[in-house]
């Protein structure tokens, strides 16, 4: 027979007089913080509130079309194939530079309706070439070639508009260009260069024919080109002589 004993309940003695500690109720949890919702209903509503936040549903989700085989993405603009190509969004037409080279290539017959259109991509080549072959042959003259050529574009169109006086209308941008395109002897010479002992005389007899070759295109050019400058063919003649014939020291020393 198995023996029961009464066991008296344990009380826990508290900081204040030995009383029995009484558990207090639990009190009531603040709701969350909610934000008023805006007087347009039209508007999607958020909460901060994690737990009742419900998806809004008000803003459909993008589509993207399908529409690729009429050459454009997604149905909004053009396609690649419509887009134009690189140098000519640059600004650089190598069609053009190609017949200006040619026509430069011919001093007796020179189009002068190819250069009509000014431009510093052909001059910039050349000049570049003209560079390099220089310093295949040891000498490092890109910085004198730029600044050679600005001095004598300015050189030049300073000359030509005392001379055609009010009537001339030729430009600065012109002029640099008509010059730059007319240094393709002087770069065919540079080539040749490479080739012949430097200072001798076949290469300074080649020089004079290359500095003539250049003269007589850029005059052409100059005089067809620009207004009043017919009269004086012989004195813009000469200015381009000088010019070429620095550039062609270049070469020869």
């Amino acid at each position: 027979m198995e023996k029961q004993f009464n066991v008296p309940p344990v009380v826990f003695p508290s900081g204040s007089g030995g009383l029995p500690q009484q558990r207090r109720a639990p009190t009531a949890v603040p709701p969350p913080f909610l934000p008023p919702r805006p007087a347009n209903n039209n508007l999607p509503f958020m909460s901060f509130d994690v737990g009742s936040a419900v998806p809004s549903t008000s803003f459909s989700n993008p589509v993207f079309g399908a529409n690729t085989t009429s050459g454009t993405i997604g149905g909004y603009g053009s396609g690649f194939d419509d887009e134009l190509p690189l140098l000519e969004e640059l600004g650089i037409n190598t069609r053009q530079i190609w017949k200006k080279s040619t026509s430069i290539l011919n001093p007796i017959r020179v189009n002068t309706n190819l250069h009509e259109d000014a431009d510093l991509s052909g001059p910039f080549l050349f000049l570049m070439a003209f560079g390099l072959f220089q310093l295949l042959a040891g000498k490092l003259h890109f910085g004198i070639l730029l600044g050679w050529v600005t001095v004598a574009s300015l050189f030049l169109y300073v000359v030509f508009n005392m001379l055609a006086g009010k009537n001339g209308n030729l430009d600065l941008y012109r002029c640099l260009s008509l010059i730059g395109y007319c240094m393709l002897p002087m770069v065919i010479l540079s080539a040749f260069a490479l080739f012949l002992p430097q200072g001798g005389v076949i290469v300074m007899g080649m020089a004079g024919v290359f500095v003539l070759w250049s003269t007589r295109v850029c005059t052409r050019l100059l005089v067809e080109l620009a207004s009043c400058g017919d009269e004086h063919r012989g004195l813009i003649a000469y200015a381009c002589c000088l010019i070429y014939i620095l550039f062609s020291l270049l070469v020869i020393f």
